[in-house]
């Protein structure tokens, strides 16, 4: 995954602090479709700095695609794919049913909360691959 950064600030082990600006969906672009209000969100990152980027310089930031596939489909998917299988699974019980859904979709969203502890200890690698020209 590749997005935009700035740099703010370099740290003493060759890697940098970058801030990286969260857009919504529709890019950032709200103007283009009328406005949907989300608000920017400015988040606080470290990457390794190869290329020797300095400070206030806008550059390429990767992170591997396979770690933020991962985190979307613990997420996402599990819940629902929990809530659905016990939704399915106890159909029979009549109203009964939607309160096992629930429960899976409840049960889905634990490994969720735990990643995201792992995350906080252990954040993903970053890179700086090269700069925004």
């Amino acid at each position: 995954m590749r997005t935009k950064a700035t740099v703010e600030d370099l740290l003493p082990d060759g890697r940098a602090a970058l801030l990286v600006a969260r857009e919504s969906a529709c890019s950032g672009e709200c103007h283009k479709c009328g406005g949907c209000g989300a608000a920017e969100q400015t988040l606080r990152v470290t990457a390794q700095n190869p290329v020797g980027a300095r400070r206030g310089d806008i550059v390429w930031l990767e992170t591997r695609s396979a770690a933020v596939l991962r985190g979307a489909a613990t997420l996402y998917l599990l819940p629902l794919a929990l809530f659905l299988a016990g939704y399915l699974a106890a159909y029979s019980l009549g109203a009964w049913a939607a309160a096992v859904g629930a429960s899976g979709f409840a049960l889905g969203l634990i490994p969720a909360f735990v990643r995201d502890r792992r995350l906080k200890k252990r954040p993903p690698d970053h890179v700086i691959t090269g700069f925004v020209k």
